[in-house]
């Protein structure tokens, strides 16, 4: 996912800027190949979790006349960021390829997703240069450097979330959000919007969190200097969440920073018990999974933000573009179904809300205050219900389920 602002020319040097939806894609080929799988062990799932676990796994190449006989096994939400363990069991050639063909689309539509969010990412790009070159710094001050700056964040929790998962695709695209928005802080520090020290502090973390990324990928890291670079993100995550959320409310709430500081305090706790084994193996595989989660959280906050600004400005939701909104609902639906597919809750979560609440749910905002036609609303109604329907449905019958929401309770609750 990837935090994004647009400035939307309302009338004459009036500007609106606006938060494009997550970006992020889970595009994971047929090609098993590329997938660390674990061997389903007899009485019980082969154990592993964390770093560790992905160490002591080999890949595992797809081979055709195996493919009757695995498949893959939905995992707990606790267990997202671990390879997905497969069992073995006899199947029609028939299920096989109908599986086989819904997990090729899947990730097609995926790799699709790239293209409407593509769109929603270049204006902000285009109109800060174009600013930059015109001598005009004071329009950069319109853009949001600290929502950047935490949008960042967020793209770098979930490329190493994608890299843990050997998700080459998914972490390309995270990887090129990062650098995407690093572009933004730039143009913001050269027109002096941001402040230097901060952006040099900014450029020191993504450098080497694109190595560390890069690095643990390709075998090459540590499993020390992983576990740090977690320990760092989980702690961000966790102290910027809450502040991010009670800045929202403000001037209704006072201004203060009580909320992050109570969180960072909490979050370096966390990371203390987990590193000196006073935790759980429960809680521990838990602590593990916060950084996507944070980072999902974050993004999830954005519809939220933007409709309580509706809620109390009605006026600006003029300068909302309803193809804007459907481009961020295309993004985010495409991704849908293959996070249902590998039964990635926390994937799925983040792409499901953006889909409903940040996309629909502006074009409903839209609909309301009669800033769009009725049929614009109709159109995107029906085809955001029949997209969800389709996605259940082949799901269904690509796991041989008779009811399209048993993949919705295995995707929460696990097998």
């Amino acid at each position: 996912m990837e935090a994004k602002t647009i400035a939307m020319s309302l009338s004459g040097d009036r500007l609106l800027i606006l938060p494009t939806s997550p970006r992020s894609s889970f595009v994971s080929p047929a090609r098993f190949s590329r997938l660390p799988l674990k061997r389903a062990c007899i009485g019980g799932v082969a154990s592993g979790s964390g770093v560790d676990g992905y160490r002591g796994l080999a890949r595992t190449r797809w081979n055709p006349i195996d493919s009757t006989r695995h498949r893959l096994v939905p995992v707990r939400a606790i267990d997202s960021d671990l390879p997905h363990p497969i069992h073995q069991g006899s199947s029609g050639l028939g299920k096989i390829k109908e599986y086989e063909e819904w997990d090729s689309w899947t990730a097609k539509f995926s790799g699709a997703a790239n293209v409407p969010f593509l769109m929603l990412q270049l204006p902000q790009i285009i109109l800060n240069a174009q600013n930059l070159l015109a001598g005009n710094n004071t329009a950069l001050s319109a853009v949001p450097w600290m929502g950047m700056l935490t949008g960042l964040l967020g793209n770098l929790s979930l490329l190493s979330y994608f890299a843990k998962k050997r998700e080459k695709e998914a972490a390309v695209v995270q990887t090129l959000g990062v650098i995407s928005t690093y572009v933004v802080l730039a143009q913001l520090t050269m027109a002096e919007a941001m402040p230097l020290q901060y952006f040099v502090a900014t450029s020191v973390v993504v450098t080497i969190g694109l190595i560390l990324n890069c690095l643990y990928y390709f075998g090459k890291l540590s499993t020390t200097l992983w576990r740090l670079w977690e320990d760092f993100i989980t702690v961000g995550g966790l102290s910027v969440l809450p502040q991010i959320m009670w800045s929202t409310f403000v001037p209704l709430v006072p201004n203060s920073i009580l909320p992050g500081t109570t969180a960072f305090v909490i979050a370096v706790a966390a990371v203390i018990m987990a590193r000196t084994g006073k935790l759980s193996e429960e809680g521990v595989r838990f602590f593990g999974s916060l950084s996507g989660w944070t980072a999902t959280l974050m993004f999830m906050w954005m519809p939220i933000s933007q409709m309580w600004t509706n809620f109390l400005n009605p006026e600006n939701i003029k300068g909302l573009s309803p193809i804007t909104m459907v481009l961020a609902m295309m993004g985010n639906g495409l991704m849908i179904p293959r996070a249902l597919f590998i039964r990635d809750l926390m994937w799925f979560t983040g792409s499901i809300w953006g889909t409903l609440f940040y996309g629909y749910g502006n074009i409903l905002c839209l609909y309301v205050y009669n800033c769009t036609s009725k049929s614009f609303f109709v159109a995107a109604t029906v085809g955001l219900i029949s997209w969800l329907g389709l996605a259940l449905w082949r799901d269904a019958v690509a796991y041989s389920h008779n009811s399209p929401f048993r993949s919705l309770k295995e995707l929460v609750f696990g097998p």
